[in-house]
Parts: structure tokens; sequence; C-alpha cells
């Protein structure tokens, strides 16, 4: 796979292993600047893991990752909030840490990203007062806020009902054409990768297969990727198991 010069994230065999298992091997990837990709996957297959060797949290044990950035903002899946800080203080710590703006220009960057996340009003309170869907929405606040180049979204609407998943998926998306930021998002739920990912790719087994456009997707004949999307019993991602 050659890098192309607007490449944002370039993934050259890239292998991981814990305790002697490999989780995958082999896991090539381009992603291109401005673009979003969506990589799906069934639970414990190493989703979140590949996605912390992007963000430099972990180190692959063998290939090779480039990207096109230092300015990376990460969405975790847990939200990963300061539980002793307020909503404000979530964003206002992270804008001094990593750009050094504090005071009444931090306040300012902090009261308007939380009102394109639906969030003024909430400022003095803490995360444990807020419901799932708005501790969701500051994790986003919190990513976006130093204006990274690349965004890393890990299961940004798991444990959310179906409503508040779409509202949370386009404000992902709408926020997305307003910054022109680049996007990789792990998720299980196809219907929010179809609406976030301009490319839904597979992770399973060890390997990514890159599955294209959502409509290429849907329309695919690899058959893991067919298994997957439509649930089905029985196919390549159960074989050797019972799946009667």
């Amino acid at each position: 796979m050659s890098k192309t010069w607007n490449a944002m994230v370039t993934l050259r065999d890239v292998g991981k292993q814990f305790a002697g298992n490999w989780v995958f091997r082999g896991v090539s990837l381009q992603v291109d600047k401005g673009a979003s990709v969506a990589i799906v996957g069934p639970s414990g297959c190493g989703k979140s893991v590949l996605l912390k060797i992007v963000s430099g949290l972990l180190q692959a044990d063998e290939g090779k990752v480039e990207l096109g950035t230092h300015d990376v903002g990460m969405l975790f899946q847990k939200n990963a909030l300061f539980d002793s800080f307020t909503v404000e203080e979530n964003l206002l710590f992270p804008l001094a840490e990593r750009k050094g703006i504090t005071g009444a220009e931090g306040k300012k960057r902090a009261s308007r990203l939380l009102a394109e996340v639906g969030l003024s009003g909430s400022e003095k309170l803490f995360p444990d007062e807020i419901s799932g869907g708005m501790q969701k929405r500051l994790g986003i606040a919190r990513a976006l806020i130093v204006e990274p180049e690349l965004i890393l979204y890990d299961e940004p609407t798991a444990g959310l009902d179906p409503v508040t998943s779409r509202k949370i998926a386009d404000l992902i998306g709408s926020l997305r054409r307003e910054t022109g930021g680049t996007l990789v998002t792990v998720t299980t739920d196809m219907q929010r990768a179809y609406q976030i990912g301009d490319r839904v790719c597979l992770l399973a087994q060890g390997r990514l297969v890159d599955g294209g456009t959502p409509e290429q997707v849907q329309a695919t004949a690899d058959p893991a990727i067919r298994q997957f999307i439509y649930g089905l019993r029985k196919g390549p991602l159960t074989s050797g198991l019972d799946a009667s």
C-alpha cells in the first residue's frame, strides 16, 4: 500500500499481541485527510486496541503506523471524564494542558462548544449529575475542544437508546462537516457505522477487510462481512463453533 500525499493515517501490516496471543496481524489501512472511516467487528476482536495503537496509547508489536498530524483527539468508550471536575472544567483542563489557553478565552471556547453539543446550562454540574447521553456529548466536546485534525471515536453510541444513538451520530457528522476533521470510529452498531463512515471496514478473526462505502458494504459478496452485518448464525466468523 503506497501512501498518498494527503494520508492522515497509514497502517502497514500492523500486529498486536498480548501474552503471546495475537489479537490481529497484517492490518493495513489508509485514511485520507478529511475522510471518515468506521471500523466494525465482533466484541473482543481488537477494535479498541487498534484505535489505541493509532492514538499512540499502545505500541504495535509489528508493522508501521504513520500519522499525518500530532494533533489527535479521542473519545474513549467509557468517556473517561473527570468525576471531580464540573462539565466546564472537563473542557478547560485539556484546553489549558494542550493549548495553553486559560481564563476568559478558555471559558469562551468551552461555552461555545457546549452550546454546539446541546449542553448549555450544564456548566456547573458534575458528570454523575447528567445523563449517559449528555456524558457522551461532553466526551465528544472534550475531544474537540483542542480542535484536533484527527479524531478517534471508541464506541461513541454504546449503551445509548436508539434515538439518542442517532442524535449522537448526527452530532458527530455535523461537527465533522463544520471542522473538516478526519475521523476513525470503532463501533458494533452497523446503522451508526453507515451514518458516520464514508468507508466501513470489518475487523474480525485477526484481519481487517475494507468493505468500501456503506452502499458497497450492504451489497458485498464477502462472506465475513455479510455474516456480520446481517447477523447470520453460520459463516466464516463462526466456523469451528457450534452455530446451530
